[in-house]
């Protein structure tokens, strides 16, 4: 039988369907930027605001950043503006951007994918207290983020990153954002393939790249060879996914167009065979198709899912084959589900005898004393090294078997647990109102309470049941593909009076159920009334699920009137 990876072919032309109005797509000759954004960055590449922040505004201070960089252009550096306090959640829609500003960043720090040694974690540690106000989240991007950031500390921050392999640059803005990996890549004893060499491959190939500096929106890429889809490839923009073929061997799939927010939609799958040596050839071609046909007309359709839509997951293969490939792409079936759970919780044999180990902080919020004494547990046990995940979590690499016990007691003694309640394991929060100036309400410590408060309630829970709280509808929590799912907006209680609260998404899921949760018609539930509702709906639940039935199965044939719980409140 002939080898299907020497099946290829250029095709003469491939016809390019158009839109009935321009859309700002470069590669059908609309290249004059038709909105504020798209003129920011024709003015000037976002990638040079790099020198102004070193020798201009670290130098004079906030009031001498130019604003199309302050809320532009800063954003390729890994900074945005943080939200003023004591703005609350009804204004947010309200004021103008610059009457939300803060004097003060938040900063994102991309790991890619990377095994983080010591020194790297506690360089990370260090930042947060030395310039974050001891403030670090792990973001369900796998990159750490602070607050508080000053301008002026920006240049020594980046020379401390830089120093341990670890950079800022592009976390944020139109670019190729922080890349999901696999965390347990390379030692998982069932991985399919390990991304780790295609995934670098990729981020040196994205580095200081002004041919991928100027993307029509964000763009966002996952690569996992491990079978139970822990890089979130259903909402990436593209997606690696490891596959074998019967005659090739492992391999990936690709899948494109994945991202959640107002308009949410699944990844395509192109049911496609491609070796480790050529995903990052792909990866090219894939963002090149974007930056050049990607839609720059209006910001809420420049998202790369809205070209899959309207092409079609056979005509973006066509394209990508013809115009940026030069030859054929190998077929072969997509995965159709997740062998487990994802997020690696626990303890868990390495394919070399050794351990990893995941371990959960409470909704991602760590801090940088956390981070330091994280590096010094790694080092004191010989631990080769932590990843961060897609699921605000961690997982410590290497565990000699001898330690086990002891790293576990040190994560607890530190803040992290690799044996929490199904609770806090599967429950993420965005950051909410305390920083964001999107948001609506607060998140991070609701969730929290909410998390104790079921922990009391429910303390035997056998089963996972995911609740992601995000404080605006952006679903940068991924509101839509959790069991409970709680956009933050305002609400009106029992009294008429205007106070903080979620519409409410349920049975939604990825990985192993890769679906969109049920969104109940006008229902709302206040911030205050959120213990109780979620009790109700959990009782309903655990009472009549049949044998091994999931949460978000029960969900799909449970009576309307279950899924409300008591009360039904009116948006405001």
């Amino acid at each position: 039988m002939s080898d299907p990876r020497f099946q290829a072919r250029r095709a003469e032309s491939t016809a390019i369907p158009r839109p009935k109005r321009a859309e700002g797509q470069w590669a059908l000759g609309y290249t004059e930027p038709l909105n504020k954004n798209e003129q920011s960055k024709k003015d000037d590449d976002p990638l040079n605001v790099r020198d102004r922040i070193l020798y201009i505004y670290s130098k004079r201070g906030f009031d001498s950043i130019d604003p199309a960089d302050l809320r532009g252009r800063f954003r390729w550096m890994g900074l945005y503006t943080q939200r003023k306090p004591g703005i609350d959640g009804g204004k947010t829609g309200a004021l103008e951007e610059e009457e939300l500003d803060d004097r003060f960043f938040m900063m994102r720090v991309r790991s890619d994918g990377r095994l983080l040694d010591a020194d790297q974690l506690r360089t990370l540690g260090g930042i947060g207290t030395d310039f974050a106000r001891n403030t670090a989240d792990i973001t369900d991007r796998s990159n750490i983020q602070y607050h508080w950031i000053d301008i002026r500390d920006v240049p020594e921050i980046w020379e401390r990153l830089a120093a341990v392999g670890l950079s800022t640059e592009e976390a944020c803005g139109d670019s190729p954002r922080g890349m999901l990996g696999s965390p347990v890549a390379g030692v998982a004893a069932d991985e399919i393939i390990d991304g780790t060499p295609a995934l670098e491959e990729i981020n040196r190939r994205r580095t200081g790249n002004p041919a991928y500096s100027n993307l029509p929106r964000k763009f966002k890429t996952s690569v996992s060879g491990h079978p139970s889809l822990d890089a979130a490839p259903e909402i990436n923009d593209v997606s690696f996914v490891g596959v074998r073929h019967p005659e090739l061997g492992p391999g990936f799939d690709l899948w494109v167009g994945g991202a959640l927010s107002t308009n949410p939609f699944l990844a395509a799958r192109m049911g496609v065979w491609i070796p480790l040596d050529e995903v990052a050839d792909v990866w090219e071609g894939v963002i090149s198709i974007f930056r050049d046909y990607g839609y720059r007309r209006l910001r809420s359709r420049a998202r790369l899912k809205f070209l899959v839509k309207d092409w079609g997951i056979e005509k973006f293969r066509e394209v990508l084959e013809n115009e940026y490939l030069g030859r054929r792409l190998v077929s072969n079936p997509s995965p159709e589900r997740a062998t487990r759970n994802g997020d690696h919780i626990g303890v868990h044999p390495q394919k070399d005898g050794r351990f990893y180990i995941g371990a959960t902080a409470t909704v991602g919020r760590i801090n940088g004393e956390l981070l330091t004494a994280l590096g010094d547990l790694v080092e004191r046990h010989g631990v080769a090294g932590a990843r961060l995940t897609a699921y605000q979590k961690l997982v410590l690499i290497g565990v000699d078997p001898a330690v086990v016990d002891d790293v576990v007691t040190g994560l607890e003694r530190i803040g992290l647990s690799a044996r929490p309640s199904n609770w806090r394991r599967s429950t993420m929060a965005c950051t909410g109102i305390e920083f964001c100036k999107l948001a609506i309400v607060e998140t991070k410590s609701r969730a929290k309470a909410l998390i104790d408060e079921l922990e009391r309630r429910f303390p035997d829970l056998d089963t996972p049941i995911t609740i992601n709280v995000n404080g605006c509808p952006n679903s940068c929590a991924r509101i839509q593909v959790a069991d409970i799912g709680l956009k933050g907006q305002l609400v009106l209680d029992d009294d008429g009076n205007q106070v903080e609260g979620f519409q409410v998404h349920l049975g939604g899921g990825i990985g192993l159920t890769a679906e969109f949760g049920r969104k109940l018609r006008a229902h709302k539930v206040t911030s205050a009334g959120l213990d109780d509702y979620v009790t109700t709906v959990v009782r309903a639940y655990l009472d009549e699920r049949e044998d091994g039935e999931s949460f978000a199965a029960w969900v799909a044939r449970a009576d309307e009137e279950q899924l409300r719980g008591e009360k039904t409140l009116e948006a405001v």
